[in-house]
């Protein structure tokens, strides 16, 4: 005979999974979530451009409103990671270290004119101090990821944070659309395109999408440049600790830059690799095309009337000069 300990827990068993199979059933979905999933599904179609599933993604955010914004930031930020990693997987290592080699004295630059500048616009501005240098950090290194690492060390609030990524966003939304059609305008090469948006747009999905919908050999150097320009957020990292006199703060290294770089080795010394390289770079270009609708969706009317008048002409003038300043630098000195 069974105990009546064993009968009992049978039953509540019996009547709770009924019931919870049932709450979920039951569960209704929304018009907004069927349509932003719908969106989702159709993202990671051929049929869909980078800069396409950006403009879908700010449809939906002004019009229709993300189901899951709670969630954005973080979904946005891993999926990122791991397409940039499987870009890795198409790529020639001994290429990318020429086009990192090229890309370095042009990121040295570039990094130091806009920190310095950025400075002096965030004292003339009157924007506070912790705002004005994420702002500047965003735009000298790589957008969102560069306030993300640098925004704990300095003790950055949740409303300077906001500031500087809605700042950082805006432009890099504009800079997807705008940027192939002036690489094309002034006849850029594509190694002068990928160099150019490596320099120039601030975060690494854009430079992605830009630099993909240039050419492939674009895609190939802008990714390279603008990872190894990331990895410039770990002695900006350590120099925030001493500028905001904060030296208890720990830096955080951006790993997934280490795949990415053990992605390239295996697909230049390993076969197997090799033969399926194609598939993981088709899966990781529909991830970064998926990440720039997941941006879009996060750029609603709250973000943007966030931003403010002061911090926006901060990151657009700074943009602007290191814009005009890496493209007269890559038609002039740059194959």
């Amino acid at each position: 005979m069974e105990k009546y300990s064993d009968i009992m827990e049978k039953d509540i068993r019996d009547n709770i999974q009924p019931d919870c199979s049932k709450r979920f059933l039951d569960r209704s979905i929304t018009t907004r979530e069927v349509i932003f999933l719908l969106a989702t599904v159709f993202c990671l179609s051929p049929l869909i451009t980078p800069p396409i599933a950006l403009l879908m993604g700010l449809i939906i955010a002004q019009f229709i409103g993300h189901p899951y914004l709670h969630l954005n930031h973080k979904a946005t930020h891993i999926l990122l990671q791991v397409s940039v990693v499987g870009l890795g997987f198409g790529m020639n290592a001994a290429s990318a270290l020429k086009a990192g080699k090229e890309g370095v004295s042009f990121t040295v630059a570039s990094i130091l004119i806009t920190l310095i500048t950025g400075y002096f616009m965030g004292k003339s501005l009157k924007i506070d101090k912790k705002s004005a240098y994420l702002i500047s950090a965003g735009t000298a290194i790589c957008g969102g990821s560069a306030i993300a690492a640098i925004s704990p060390v300095i003790k950055a609030e949740e409303k300077q944070i906001s500031v500087a990524l809605g700042t950082i966003f805006i432009l890099n939304a504009i800079a997807l659309f705008f940027f192939p059609v002036i690489g094309h305008l002034f006849h850029l090469s594509q190694t002068q395109f990928g160099l150019w948006s490596a320099i120039a747009i601030h975060d690494t999905s854009s430079v992605v999408g830009a630099a993909g919908k240039y050419g492939p050999e674009a895609l190939e150097v802008a990714t390279t440049v603008k990872l190894a320009r990331a990895l410039w957020i770990i002695p900006l990292a350590f120099l925030s600790t001493f500028l905001f006199k904060n030296k208890d703060s720990k830096v955080k290294i951006p790993c997934f830059i280490g795949f990415f770089i053990l992605a390239m080795i295996g697909n230049t010394s390993l076969p197997f690799v090799q033969h399926i390289s194609h598939y993981l770079t088709g899966i990781a270009k529909a991830g970064l095309t998926l990440t720039l609708f997941l941006i879009g969706c996060g750029l609603n009317r709250k973000l943007l009337m966030s931003v403010g008048f002061r911090p926006m002409i901060q990151g657009t003038v700074l943009w602007a000069i290191i814009s005009v300043l890496a493209l007269w630098a890559v038609m002039s000195f740059a194959n």
